[in-house]
Order: structure tokens, then C-alpha cells, then sequence
């Protein structure tokens, strides 16, 4: 009896594919930064890569790259048991890739002011940061430490970058020059702007508290002309005492206009909140981490 040829999943080979070049271009940005502004300017960094700095500019003998490298081994050897598998392996192939990255690609950019030079240096690792997390991985380091510390201590992802950011901000102070920590205090603060408006954008979601007596046709015409469930809430007015029904919808940030749009057109009177979300989980609206 023959048995078939085995075909890979196309659909699966492209998602690697994607993700591969995700993690690519935007290690290249990274790199292109560090090799290019960072380092000719004495700034630090975030992160791991800030780490790696400080200690290349105390033994200038040692590369960056592989600072960063040596750095990560602990780091992943302990994420195996604590991250998702798919998650591991990219960034395992993020972090390949970025070392990569960081050894061959040098140029100047041709930028001489310091100010300019951490603004500028903001947006190019922010974009690049924000183009790695929108894979499925990341460039290893802090991402997998500050997973570990979450799943561990339930320490807020945030809280843990803010405090190891602050350490080496003030061990390159302390080391080198208090004005080299406040540029790179310009830079960290530029880049983490652009990370959040690459990885978030116009996929932002929001939601929608909508209070309105017309809130039966409301809900048809955001579940038929939206294609956003609504769930109804039973509620009281506070000052009139009478019976009102709250809608509640989560929404991408894309889909604001629209809504807003809608509900006016069935009532003008309408009150509406709208907040923005931390995390949605959803197979249609969620965005939870995928690590």
C-alpha cells in the first residue's frame, strides 16, 4: 500500500516565513541604531542591550553582540520551562538574528547633534522593536526575563522593564556621565512611543459603555452593521429611579468612528463612554499575549 507524499502546510510555512522577516527587518533597525547612534554617541540602551553597552564601554575589547549573547543564555536556559514553546523558539531565532545583526551591519548615521541623535535613535529602535513584537517571538533578553517574573510573581511586565531600565540608567551615571544617562532617558522614552504605536496602531481596542432608550435597535445595529457582540446590562438611574439598560461592546480603535457614527444616527441624545483596554482575550477582538 503507497502512502502519500508528505506536503507542508503552506499555510504554516508562510506564518514562518512572516515571522522570520518580522524578526529580521526589525533586528536590523535595532541594529542599525546601536551600531550607528548608540554607540558613537556613548549613549546606553534599554534592556539588555543597555547592559551589554555599559560593559563595552568599560572593556571596549568585548563586542556588544556578543555581550548581549553571553547575557541571554541563563535568561533562556530558565524561560524553557516557564514560556510557551512557540514563543521560546522564535525568539531563540530572534535573538540569533539580532546578534546577527549587530555583528555585521555598521554604518554612520549622519547625525551629530546628541539631541537629535536620541529622538532619532528613539524612533528607529522603536519601530524595529515594535516590527519583532508583532511576530510571534521577540529578540530574547528582558521580553523572556520580564515573561518569567510575571508568570513567577505576577510582576507586571512594565513594572519589570521600568526597574532594570532604571538600574542601568543609573550604573551608566554613576560609571560614565549623568548627561549620557539623561540623553539616553530622551532615547528610551522616544522609542517606547513608537513601540506602542507600532505594536497597538489603529488595532488599539476600546471599550464602549452606551446608555440610551433606543438601546434595543443600538444593539441590532452594531451586531449587524459592526459585527461586534453587545452584552446588556440591567441598571437603574441614580437620580430618576427608573429602569435603564447599559450596552457594553469592546471595539478596534478603527472601529470607533463608525460606532459613534451609528449610535448618533439611531439617537442623538445618546451618553456614551468609551476607555481605552489593557488586554481583550477573544478569538475575534482579543489581543492576549502569545508567549
Amino acid at each position: 500500500m503507497s502512502r502519500r507524499p508528505w506536503k507542508p502546510d503552506k499555510k504554516a510555512v508562510l506564518q514562518v516565513l512572516w515571522n522570520l522577516f518580522l524578526l529580521s527587518f526589525g533586528s536590523t533597525l535595532c541594529a542599525v541604531c546601536i551600531n550607528g547612534i548608540l554607540i558613537p554617541q556613548h549613549f546606553f540602551g534599554a534592556g539588555f542591550t543597555g547592559l551589554a553597552l555599559v560593559i563595552h564601554y568599560l572593556v571596549p575589547s568585548l563586542p556588544v553582540a556578543m555581550l548581549y549573547f553571553i547575557l541571554n543564555i541563563p535568561v533562556f536556559c530558565l524561560g524553557w520551562v516557564y514560556v510557551g514553546r512557540r514563543f521560546f523558539f522564535y525568539s531563540i531565532a530572534g535573538m540569533s538574528i539580532f546578534t546577527c545583526a549587530m555583528l555585521f551591519i555598521h554604518f554612520g548615521v549622519p547625525v551629530h547633534d546628541k539631541i537629535l541623535s536620541a529622538i532619532l535613535g528613539g524612533i528607529i529602535t522603536g519601530v524595529g522593536a515594535g516590527v519583532i513584537l508583532k511576530s510571534l517571538g521577540s529578540s530574547g533578553g528582558l521580553d523572556i526575563l520580564s515573561v518569567m517574573l510575571l508568570k513567577l510573581f505576577s510582576i507586571r511586565i512594565g513594572t519589570t522593564i521600568l526597574a532594570f531600565n532604571s538600574i542601568v540608567l543609573a550604573a551608566g551615571a554613576i560609571l560614565f556621565s549623568l548627561e549620557g544617562a539623561l540623553y539616553t532617558l530622551i532615547f528610551i522614552y522616544v522609542s517606547s512611543y513608537m513601540i506602542n504605536l507600532v505594536v497597538s496602531g489603529l488595532s488599539k481596542r476600546k471599550a464602549a459603555f452606551i446608555i440610551s432608550s433606543q438601546w434595543r435597535r443600538i444593539s441590532d445595529e452594531i451586531i449587524a452593521k459592526i459585527g461586534r457582540t453587545v452584552t446588556i446590562i440591567g441598571g437603574r438611574g441614580g437620580y430618576t429611579g427608573s429602569e435603564r439598560q447599559l450596552l457594553y461592546v469592546v471595539i478596534s480603535f478603527s472601529e470607533l468612528s463608525r460606532l459613534k457614527q451609528l449610535i448618533r444616527g439611531v439617537d442623538p441624545d445618546v451618553f456614551m463612554v468609551v476607555s481605552d483596554t489593557l488586554e481583550v482575550m477573544g478569538q475575534r477582538i482579543g489581543n492576549q499575549p502569545h508567549w
